[in-house]
């Protein structure tokens, strides 16, 4: 049980550290980790990773908000949609077969890897859109965010980073701690429908849980530390490795 619990901790640790530069939920981190050294299945991994995840969002949003770097008016949009959909996500997360989900979400994450490299040159061709369109853009994004949150256990930073920062002229600072308050609810909602179905490992909360909130405070200092470009070819440089290896998996059908 000991070595158990300073394993998530561990975990927990380098998953925070990494959610807190990037302004992701670090579920990216935390899964694989899970299923290798833990051992959890891959179903139990999404759960736990949820879960966990609304402590990273707690405790990155309270960094950033601390540094001015949240628009809790774009929070509040994303999240209204977010969390009507998590549930669903959560559900399907038990139908699709793990080969084509890891598939389909490694393709999203290069597509928004490839636009974020683009997008000084988007932001002067397109221009950040205006005020309503901007309001639909959020809702509609935190929509699918919900979903593939709930679905693959991450907190959807992948998501509403790239189209905060592209099409509603967010600086990538501003954009990461945004997204890192909506995981608060949306992870939360999410969570509560993979508990019910037994897809959260508790056994492993009491080094996880203490790992993530460290680990997201030195993170989101450290975030502050990178100049905003910078930060924002880490982030696509990130996406690209990650999306690869969801995209070559060759798990079985």
């Amino acid at each position: 049980m000991a070595t158990t619990i300073i394993t998530s901790l561990f975990i927990g640790l380098t998953a925070g550290a990494f959610g807190g530069i990037l302004g992701i939920g670090g579920g990216l981190i935390m899964i694989p980790l899970m299923v290798s050294i833990l051992k959890l299945t891959q179903h139990k991994a999404h759960g736990t990773s949820l879960l966990a995840l609304v402590f990273t969002g707690i405790g990155g949003a309270i960094t950033y908000a601390a540094n001015g770097s949240v628009d809790f008016t774009g929070a509040a949009l994303l999240a209204v949609t977010a969390v009507l959909t998590a549930p669903l996500g959560a559900r399907y997360c038990n139908v699709l077969t793990e080969k084509k989900l890891k598939k389909y979400f490694g393709a999203f994450l290069m597509v928004c890897s490839v636009l974020l490299f683009l997008k000084p040159y988007l932001a002067n061709f397109i221009g950040t859109v205006p005020g309503y369109a901007k309001i639909i853009i959020l809702l509609t994004t935190g929509a699918l965010t919900g979903f593939l949150s709930g679905m693959m256990g991450v907190g959807g930073g992948t998501v509403m980073i790239p189209v905060m920062v592209i099409l509603a002229g967010f600086t990538q600072h501003m954009a990461q701690g945004t997204s890192l308050l909506v995981m608060v609810p949306t992870g939360a909602i999410g969570a509560f429908t993979h508990w019910k179905m037994a897809n959260v490992e508790k056994t492993i909360l009491w080094g996880l849980i203490p790992g993530i909130i460290c680990g997201t405070y030195l993170g989101g200092n450290i975030a502050y530390l990178i100049p905003n470009d910078s930060l924002r070819l880490i982030f696509a440089g990130m996406l690209i490795f990650v999306g690869v290896r969801y995209f070559r998996t060759s798990s079985p059908e």
